[in-house]
């Protein structure tokens, strides 16, 4: 979140931020609360140093006059209104300083939707063969996916991986870690499912994305929309020491969304589901180093789909495609021969202090020095369902088979093509 502080001495800055995302948010009420507030502490500082001045007079004389001691009292209890009156607006002040959504950074196009989106590089060739087909069909020829089935059991936007098919996902997992640990230098962690209130307000997901999470309301916990959330909770209420920054993290998780605002939205396949496979990169970083931390996290997540042999491209996000916690996206979006067009497989953004100060994680640069709130970044490294997908697409073949890509053949017990 941003300081009530910031806030304060930014208003122009946090209006035009606003304006740049095509978004509402509470500015002027949380301004006219903060006036309201500190008014009153104003005024309960005076009565404070009223009642003080009296005591102190007293102090020694067994003299009270009646008038005087009413006073006191009068002074008390008007202490006594407004602290109270103070503390509703305090808490009020933290709901609505809650809702409002980070600063966009000044390197992001400004635009409502994807129309403002910037290509920022691109790799390899995009075909669309006679013989393509769409994943959903591949899988199903194979019998690598069973949809019917996974209607039959959860419903809507599930669906069963068999056989080869699990394998295939599995494999990409188990790879995608191996990579991102022993080439990009990332420490793994295995993280909980279900999470706190507290967790989901640490990164973002609360209050703003309730209706797209799966709550547990018998013991008031979340079932993760990504391994973004408990990873960057790790170190919630804490103070990291001198040495301990830069962190990188990755974890593997499945994650949950309702999806409750993507009514329509790719309803074939597995592109857009309800339960997903995800591995997730997260960084807590110094200030200074976030951005360029922000070109390496986007690299490393780049470079799964660049020994995969999949093309894809890399697109700055515009600033209404920008998300609520986010200063700086950008998405890797992977070719689709059989669909003609790119799918998001990866978003990468820096959060700057956002996250960092919602979650209270700080750290001390130096020692005996005095704290500060790192920046936090994420992003997946890949999707794992999509490219899943889009594997089966681009390694299809004219007679039915799919290859599976060299880099995977280790993890398949040294199978070269699915059939």
């Amino acid at each position: 979140m941003l300081s009530l502080q910031f806030i304060r001495e930014n208003t122009e800055l946090v209006r035009e931020s606003l304006t740049k995302r095509f978004e509402e948010a509470p500015l002027d009420d949380l301004l006219c609360l903060d006036e309201e507030r500190r008014k009153l502490l104003h005024q309960v500082e005076d009565l404070r140093a009223r009642r003080n001045a009296v005591s102190k007079d007293l102090a020694g004389t067994k003299e009270r006059p009646p008038a005087l001691l009413q006073e006191m009292r009068e002074v008390g209890d008007r202490i006594k209104t407004l602290d109270q009156r103070v503390s509703e607006i305090d808490e009020r002040l933290r709901d609505l300083i809650l809702t409002i959504p980070n600063i966009v950074h000044p390197s992001v196009p400004a635009a409502r939707d994807d129309s403002g989106n910037v290509v920022v590089r691109t790799f390899g060739e995009t075909l669309m063969p006679p013989h393509c087909l769409p994943h959903w069909e591949i899988g199903e020829r194979l019998g690598l996916v069973d949809f019917q089935r996974g209607v039959k059991i959860s419903g809507s936007r599930f669906f069963i991986l068999m056989g080869l098919g699990a394998r295939l996902e599995r494999a990409l997992i188990n790879w995608m870690l191996d990579l991102h640990i022993n080439k990009h230098g990332y420490k793994e962690v295995a993280t909980p499912y279900l999470v706190t209130r507290e967790s989901m307000t640490g990164t973002g997901q609360l209050p703003k994305f309730a209706d797209d999470l799966y709550h547990c309301d018998e013991d008031d916990l979340f079932l993760i929309p990504t391994a973004e959330v408990p990873v960057t909770n790790l170190h919630r209420d804490e103070i990291l020491e001198p040495g301990m920054v830069p962190l990188n993290y990755v974890c593997y998780s499945a994650c949950f969304r309702r999806e409750a605002g993507a009514a329509g939205k790719d309803t074939r396949g597995v592109i857009r589901v309800h339960q997903f496979d995800k591995v997730e990169l997260v960084k807590i970083v110094e200030p200074e180093n976030s951005y360029d931390e922000l070109e390496k996290l986007t690299s490393d997540a780049e470079d799964v789909l660049i020994e995969l042999g999949i093309p894809y491209r890399v697109s700055l996000m515009s600033s209404g495609e920008t998300g609520f916690a986010a200063a700086k996206k950008y998405d890797l979006e992977a070719w689709s021969p059989a669909q003609g067009r790119y799918i998001e497989v990866s978003s990468c953004s820096n959060f700057e202090a956002f996250q960092a100060r919602r979650a209270n994680i700080r750290y001390r640069p130096s020692p005996g020095g005095r704290v500060d709130y790192p920046h936090t970044l994420n992003g997946s490294g890949l999707a794992v369902g999509r490219t899943f997908a889009l594997v089966l697409e681009n390694y299809y073949q004219p007679d039915g088979t799919v290859v599976v890509p060299e880099v995977l053949r280790p993890y398949m017990g040294g199978l070269e093509l699915i059939q």
